[in-house]
């Protein structure tokens, strides 16, 4: 889920850049980029990947 953020993120980074647009500080195309990484990071950490370690999914 988490990648699905980053995803989002970055093609607003994007399209941000290519048009060119002028926004405030905290909407620029290199914060929504760091941002979309630390989502990535985060998800490879494992957070939110919806599996849990303990049981996956088998019973005895």
């Amino acid at each position: 889920m988490l990648a699905f953020a980053a995803a989002a993120l970055f093609v607003i980074a994007f399209i941000i850049h290519v048009t060119e647009t002028s926004t405030e500080v905290i909407f620029s195309p290199m914060s929504l980029m760091l941002v979309g990484l630390a989502c990535l990071a985060v998800h490879s950490a494992g957070v939110g990947s919806g599996w849990s370690s303990r049981g996956s999914g088998r019973r005895r």
